[in-house]
């Protein structure tokens, strides 16, 4: 009668079949017969445990993922109003194709005030390396040759007044007075030469050098202008994909703000989380498959990266199995020309490959 029962409720409604960490099978719900028959009704248990097991889904064999982007963030380091942008969200664009650019006025003013102030400093610079102009040192030859005809006068006004001195004609002093003015016509015969020599030198080279600094600074300050000035437009720094654009023509953008994102061609990678009891058998460089919908076969990826602390829950579940379970997260990159099969947010399925693909 007990058997009939027993094996009426069976058919009637299977119970609940879960598998202790040990590897039994245990049949909820279901309590054995306190008689001698224990083990018999126990071994028919587990047969119909068995066939439910069997008759049940495996579970998914490898981790689950998901694709994610690395993306190239375009920026200024200038701020600004965003004056022109020149691509669209899903823009394809080539490197050194220009994305956008911002009010550049202030620059260009500044670049404008710098080239003067260069300018203006290489012509002081130049200056200190020459003597003085050539009509200057006309004016000082002219004068010079009116100093020699002085000096000759005066030397021929002291000789005749020697002559009288010594017949006793005129006195000491008259012979003393055109010594004095010899000797004044001279000097300043010695003094116009001495300044036609002055007159072809440059600059001392203490002043040559720093006029040659300050001509250096300019040049500097120009350089930043450039600078400042080229920052207001930025093109692509690569050929990539426009992911994102995160502003409109006419608003204010922050200094280092993005303006857009690119998606350059292989800037995808895989992350999928390993529980920790298997992530000992992994290593960079390992070699993974990817599953995901409507790829096909599955796409090879290498390990470049396991994370070096674990993580009790994933950011992004795909499924239940891994809640409340202590899993590390891995990344693998797929060869470049498998790359353009996947696209950033994408679930995966990733396996374990156990030789690198050819």
């Amino acid at each position: 009668m007990t058997d009939s029962v027993f094996t009426h409720t069976l058919r009637r409604k299977a119970p609940v079949a879960t598998v202790s960490e040990d590897g039994h099978a245990i049949a909820a719900g279901l309590q054995p017969p306190p008689d001698g028959r224990r083990a018999t009704r126990l071994a028919a248990v587990l047969t119909v445990v068995a066939g439910l097991l069997a008759c049940g889904e495996a579970p998914p064999a490898g981790w689950s993922g998901y694709v994610e982007g690395d993306y190239v963030h375009v920026s200024s380091p200038l701020g600004g109003r965003l004056d022109t942008l020149a691509v669209r969200a899903g823009d394809r664009v080539r490197q050194g194709d220009a994305l956008f650019a911002l009010d550049a006025q202030a620059e260009q003013a500044a670049q404008a005030e710098a080239q003067a102030r260069l300018a203006g400093s290489q012509a002081q610079a130049a200056n200190t390396t020459k003597g003085r102009r050539s009509d200057e040192v006309a004016v000082t030859r002219a004068q010079l040759a009116q100093a020699r005809a002085q000096a000759a006068l005066a030397q021929t006004a002291w000789a005749r007044q020697r002559d009288l001195v010594a017949k006793g004609f005129v006195s000491q002093a008259s012979l003393d007075a055109a010594k004095a003015a010899l000797d004044q016509a001279n000097a300043r015969v010695a003094e116009l030469q001495a300044a036609l020599r002055v007159a072809a030198l440059p600059a001392r080279s203490d002043e040559r050098d720093a006029a040659q600094a300050q001509a250096e600074a300019a040049r500097q300050a120009l350089r930043q202008s450039d600078w400042r000035l080229a920052q207001k437009q930025q093109p692509a720094p690569a050929d990539a994909l426009v992911a994102e654009v995160f502003f409109r023509v006419g608003e204010t953008v922050a200094p280092g703000q993005p303006v857009l994102s690119l998606l350059p061609p292989g800037g995808v990678k895989a992350r999928f989380y390993v529980p920790e009891t298997e992530v000992g058998a992994l290593a960079t460089g390992q070699w993974v498959g990817l599953r995901c919908d409507g790829c096909g076969e599955p796409i090879p990826a290498r390990i470049v990266r396991i994370a070096s602390g674990p993580e009790f829950t994933p950011p992004v579940i795909y499924s239940n199995a891994q809640r409340a379970r202590l899993v590390f997260l891995v990344e693998a990159a797929p060869r470049p020309t498998d790359a353009n099969r996947l696209h950033p947010g994408q679930p995966l399925d990733v396996t374990r490959l156990a030789q690198e693909p050819q």
